[in-house]
């Protein structure tokens, strides 16, 4: 079995790779070759902190896995990741375990992938200013992601501590060369915004559906549970809503089930799944004055697909370290071919 660091997957995993494998997943799964289930959640009694279990099967990949990751919402703005685990992936014509992955850098890197893949297909192909609210990793990486699929060249960014925004701003400027305005509140942000991100741990709407304008793209990043929620029921119900699954989204998304509850939309408000897009299946945007949402639940498909392009990467440059924990070892590994396209 191969241990990989989350340095080494963070060199293994960049973002232009991860967007082009996330919409290999998502078409992957529109074409029905995943098996998915619904992610166990252990709940951590009197604390909003949660374990989920993600495992997934695809048909055309050498390995099937699990991701095990923990979910603190405390950890924001301390040493630690909010999410932390490894995902295990198991060789599929033998049942081995053949690697252990950092997950934190796995998560970090595929879900704003995800969210560029779903810029792509729905924002406006001249979208330029970019709001960020929140400013911890998930806002770091869609800053990345977004540079990736749109010519951005205004980018704002809003966080409950203003502090962390200044700091988001200071660590763009020096690694991306891209000055950030700290904006004073959420809505300062996103009015006029084409492209908005919101990566929070807020369990609370921090976004109003009134200060979207026409034409602009939403990524709902930051919440997957069914009681918590960044958008308002507002913001919801004036866009064309999108997601990855809707399984998952009927099941887990607080900015689905809670508008839903409450009347103002109902399953049928959810259009599309993003590969039902890239497979042309279902449309994407159709005017410029629509507001479009993507809802992100994050799904294991989309782990499993970038942990498997890790080790075959890894394995090719000998990287991470080599461990034996019991069975019958194979004499060549599924990686040493190359994985079939999705």
């Amino acid at each position: 079995m191969r241990i990989i660091p989350q340095q080494d997957v963070t060199r293994l995993l960049p973002m232009g790779e991860c967007i082009a494998l996330m919409e290999q997943a998502l078409a992957s799964l529109a074409r029905g070759e995943v098996v998915l289930p619904l992610r166990p959640v252990l709940r951590i009694p009197d604390t909003p902190n949660v374990f989920a279990m993600m495992p997934t099967y695809s048909a055309v990949l050498p390995a099937f896995g699990v991701k095990l990751i923990t979910v603190f919402p405390g950890n924001h703005g301390t040493e630690l990741d909010s999410h932390q685990g490894a995902v295990a992936l198991f060789d599929a014509h033998r049942g081995r375990l053949i690697a252990l992955l950092d997950a934190s850098s796995i998560t970090g890197i595929r879900t704003a992938a995800v969210s560029a893949v779903a810029t792509k297909l729905l924002a406006r192909e001249d979208s330029a200013t970019l709001a960020i609210l929140g400013s911890g990793v998930q806002a770091r990486s869609h800053l990345a992601a977004m540079r990736e699929v749109r010519a951005v060249k205004d980018v704002r960014v809003w966080s409950r501590d203003t502090a962390h925004s200044r700091e988001f701003a200071a660590w763009a400027r020096r690694e991306h060369l891209v000055d950030v305005d700290v904006a004073p509140s959420a809505e300062r942000a996103v009015r006029s915004a084409d492209i908005v991100c919101t990566t929070t741990a807020a369990r609370e709407p921090v976004l109003e559906g009134a200060w979207l304008s026409p034409g602009a793209h939403v990524n709902a990043v930051g919440s997957s549970a069914p009681a918590a929620r960044e958008l308002d029921s507002e913001a919801i119900a004036r866009a064309r809503l999108f997601t990855d699954r809707r399984e998952s989204a009927l099941n887990e998304a607080g900015d689905v089930l809670i508008p839903m509850r409450e009347g103002r939309i109902t399953a049928d408000h959810i259009v599309a799944e993003l590969g039902e897009i890239l497979t042309g299946r279902a449309r994407g945007r159709e005017s410029r004055e629509e507001i479009t949402v993507f809802k992100s639940l994050g799904i294991a498909i989309e782990d499993l697909v970038s942990a498997c392009h890790v080790l075959a990467r890894a394995e090719r440059e000998n990287v991470g370290l080599e461990v034996e924990l019991g069975g019958k070892r194979q004499p060549a590994s599924p990686f040493t071919i190359a994985p079939a396209s999705p």
